[in-house]
């Protein structure tokens, strides 16, 4: 849904899916060398995450998370080798991406609606998008 706050938000969404068609239709060669792309139009700020457990171990991987009002946004490289089928384990309180059976834990400030929360695996990226749990109208936000 376009964001009243942003007319240019359709604008972006119809550009995405070019970009996501061009990406698709590139031979499948030597010289192509875009691995992902992540167009985001409903705004957020952006950071950058590690495994809190490690201090910059070999075999953890950059995560990008994007938070906007409603949603996060979390992208992670793979890495060039996978033994087993990377996937998101989403639960309310917490995100962990699995890669080759190591479970990477991504901080999380917010309760998350696994209902609607979702992730995708595509050329070496894994994108995640997690539906922030809002408190019910009147209630009191919790900070943290």
């Amino acid at each position: 849904m376009p964001n009243p706050e942003n007319p240019y938000d359709e604008m972006l969404k119809k550009i995405a899916k070019m970009v996501e068609e061009l990406l698709r239709n590139l031979p499948q060669e030597e010289n192509a060398r875009i691995i992902g792309c992540t167009i985001i139009t409903n705004g957020g700020v952006p950071h950058f995450a590690r495994n809190p457990k490690f201090e910059s171990d070999e075999s953890d991987i950059p995560v990008e998370i994007i938070d906007s009002p409603d949603m996060l946004f979390v992208t992670a490289r793979l890495p060039n080798t996978l033994h087993t089928a990377p996937y998101a384990d989403i639960t309310p309180e917490s995100l962990h991406i699995v890669v080759n059976e190591r479970r990477i834990p991504v901080p999380l400030l917010c309760k998350i609606d696994i209902i609607h929360s979702f992730y995708e695996v595509r050329h070496g990226v894994i994108d995640i998008t997690l539906k922030k749990k809002l408190p019910p109208k009147g209630a009191p936000e919790s900070t943290g």
